[in-house]
């Protein structure tokens, strides 16, 4: 119960965070979901007990605002943030530099960065008076690049801002007794991983460079990470990005 009494807002209803708003009610978190996806919010609310939820585009500064607005309303206040939602870039255009637009690049970061931004500032405008822990969700692919699998330099970009804007948001915060932490998850098996998953040189490639995965990670893995940083056993933990990647940056492939 290592979350018991604890009140917790995840961002995306798929993969990682479903995975996280799930292993927050095992230990005993009121959760409660944002997401574009209605389907996907009613299922996993309807698979964790208890669970509220509230369908918005986390891009949108408006939306965001309202979902933050439902989450207090329905749990009386935050304790913890786990802000995943995010998404590939390919569709805009997301690749090696030199193949990509200016509008690639803003598209990328609009998915990725916008959704944290607005997550984490709703979350720390809340948690000001009381404290709080907000975990983010990068990417492996920032410190530790594939140039031949995921030359994705646009999501590798807008993962790196999250970086920047977990340190920098620990630093500031702090004296309010808000503790900012970042997950940087290696090759995980989600709906936005699909395209690798279904390529055997990607999955031979990920058996190498994962070995302690022997493969995709288990989005579990990272939602188990997650409940410790959202946790008073992380108490004196801020400021950190901490690797769930199965032994990806150690590992030659």
């Amino acid at each position: 119960m290592r979350l018991a009494g604890k009140k917790i807002v995840v961002t995306g209803a798929s993969g990682i965070a479903a995975a996280g708003a799930r292993a927050a009610a095992r230990e005993n978190a009121a959760v409660f979901v944002i997401s574009l996806d209605s389907t996907e919010c009613r299922e996993l609310t309807e698979e964790v007990d208890g669970a509220g939820f509230a369908v918005a585009d986390l891009t949108d500064e408006e939306q965001a605002e309202g979902a933050f607005e439902s989450a207090r309303s329905r749990l009386g206040s935050i304790d913890g943030l786990f802000a995943v939602a995010g998404a590939s870039g390919r569709p805009f255009g997301d690749g090696p530099i030199d193949e990509m637009s200016l509008a690639a690049l803003v598209e990328t970061f609009r998915v990725n960065g916008g959704p944290a931004f607005l997550a984490a500032r709703e979350a720390v405008r809340e948690m000001r008076g009381h404290g709080g822990s907000v975990v983010l969700v990068s990417s492996v692919l920032v410190t530790n690049p594939s140039p031949e699998h995921f030359s994705t330099h646009g999501y590798a970009a807008a993962k790196g801002s999250i970086h920047a804007l977990t340190t920098a948001l620990a630093s500031r915060y702090a004296a309010d007794e808000i503790r900012v932490n970042c997950l940087a998850p290696g090759l995980v098996q989600t709906p936005m991983s699909e395209r690798a998953a279904s390529a055997p040189d990607i999955l031979a490639y990920a058996t190498r460079k994962q070995p302690l995965a022997r493969g995709l990670l288990d989005p579990e893995s990272v939602a188990s990470a997650a409940v410790f940083l959202l946790s008073d056993e992380s108490a004196m933990i801020t400021g950190q990005v901490l690797a769930v990647d199965g032994g990806w940056g150690v590992t030659e492939a």
